[in-house]
């Protein structure tokens, strides 16, 4: 699916993680070299690291301000959820 057509969710979680948040981007419909790709764009976009797993995008720190103006620059619809 085009990025226009795709909203994504922003979430922030630290269960499991030593109180330690993380920022996950839920929601996308992408191949797997697709989604490797914008998790690389974004992790430069938030200064950051992190990883993918299960489909899902996996920000260190609570990130989610920076990322949502960096997938909008990409074309994405994106909502702020938990936290």
């Amino acid at each position: 699916m085009p990025p226009g057509q795709q909203t994504v969710y922003l979430h922030r979680e630290s269960k499991g993680r030593g109180g330690k948040g993380v920022t996950l981007l839920k929601g996308l419909i992408l191949s797997e070299a697709d989604l490797t790709a914008l998790a690389k764009t974004v992790k430069q976009a938030s200064g950051s690291g992190g990883t993918l797993k299960e489909g899902v995008i996996e920000i260190q720190g609570d990130q989610r301000e920076k990322i949502a103006e960096t997938l909008k620059k990409l074309g994405y619809k994106v909502k702020l959820a938990g936290g």
